[in-house]
């Protein structure tokens, strides 16, 4: 089963369409789409298991220039 989580991040001024555009072009992101609100991106990602997610996370994601923080949101299924 895959895990699918979404990923809110705020960026530096200015900075939401370009962290956008670079979070879409990783492996594993399905959406990165800049909105407004509270935080400046939200992105839909999915991995093989929890791990692979924290990986795609820490490891790709929060690597690319203009981010100030992310939250990660696992998808769950009651």
């Amino acid at each position: 089963m895959v895990v699918q989580a979404y990923i809110l991040i705020q960026t530096e001024v200015g900075k939401a369409a370009e962290v956008a555009r670079k979070i879409a072009e990783i492996d594993g992101v399905t959406l990165a789409e800049d909105v407004t609100g509270p935080y400046d991106v939200i992105v839909r990602a999915e991995a093989g298991n929890v791990d692979d997610l924290g990986k795609l996370v820490v490891a790709k994601v929060q690597t690319v220039d203009g981010i100030t923080r992310t939250l990660t949101c696992p998808v769950v299924h009651i």
